[in-house]
């Protein structure tokens, strides 16, 4: 009975090391990452106000 918890434990834990990494990335070859452009406002050294366009992917 020992044997078979640990064995099965065994089992366990290699099926769950290989099941995280395939479930860590979406990657695929139709995969398009999602962007948007994001504003930022600043402002240089006399006050004037500087906005700059950053684009931001997922």
């Amino acid at each position: 009975m020992r044997s078979f918890i640990v064995s099965a434990t065994i089992a366990l834990v290699a099926a769950v090391s290989f099941a995280a990494p395939s479930q860590a990335g979406n990657y695929s070859y139709g995969y398009k990452p999602q962007c948007f452009i994001k504003k930022v406002k600043s402002y240089d050294y006399y006050g004037n106000v500087v906005i700059k366009k950053i684009k931001v992917c997922k």
